[in-house]
């Protein structure tokens, strides 16, 4: 059975990050959370797809400065090969053009090192569920420098309620019970709003409606 569809309460965790000491503290602080299993650990971008493709974790924290391959050029290879794994970009600055090109990549969050374990822990569940966290200050930045393609096509009413609930951080099960419809159909919506933005995943979905002012930034969780 996949670890994704196994009945099993936690969530299962891969730590990618070059330095030993920063792995440790993760996991340590992450062991405090029963809800959390780090299943595994890698110290470069490409040991990280070594990994997720042997353990098929549901979550993978990432560093972006790594040598051999950084997490970026990883996180766009694993979202390829493991769509159902997540990725949370982890990284010790706010500096633009890795704040853009991890969600770029397929990136769901962004947090920084900062952040306490409890908002680690959080964004870690809340990836899980397919929910978009985002450090606020990224947020900001990302919306000021998001540039998405021309809409192809209009969105529904429907379709546009669903892109609101994306962007204030709720999951498609989340959705599915707000809109009294079953998730099956949350997914059809969102996959077409997502082709009629063009554009590849939830959080640039998240984006998209706060650079737009469909939703705005204080109903996003970060």
């Amino acid at each position: 059975m996949s670890p994704h569809t196994t009945s099993s309460p936690c969530v299962r965790v891969l730590l990618v990050d070059d330095h030993a000491v920063v792995r440790q503290g993760l996991r340590l602080f992450l062991g405090l959370d029963p809800d959390i299993e780090v299943v595994g650990e890698a110290g470069n971008g490409e040991e990280a797809l070594t990994e997720a493709g042997r353990l098929k974790p549901d979550v993978v924290v990432m560093d972006l400065m790594m040598p051999v391959m950084d997490g970026i050029t990883a996180t766009r290879a694993l979202r390829r090969a493991l769509p159902e794994t997540e990725v949370i970009a982890l990284t010790s600055t706010l500096e633009e053009h890795k704040v853009n090109g991890a969600i770029e990549a397929g990136a769901i969050s962004y947090m920084l090192k900062d952040a306490s374990s409890d908002t680690l822990a959080d964004a870690i569940h809340a990836a899980a569920r397919g929910e978009v966290r985002l450090h606020p200050e990224a947020a900001r930045r990302l919306v000021r420098d998001f540039r998405g393609a021309e809409m192809r096509e209009t969105l529904t009413p429907k379709e546009t309620i669903v892109l609101q609930l994306i962007a204030r951080g709720h999951s498609n099960r989340d959705i599915a019970a707000d809109q009294g419809v079953s998730e099956a159909t949350v997914k059809t919506h969102v996959s077409r709003l997502l082709s009629k933005l063009g554009l590849e995943s939830r959080t640039q979905a998240a984006l998209y409606a706060l650079k737009h002012g469909i939703a705005s930034l204080d109903g996003v969780e970060g």
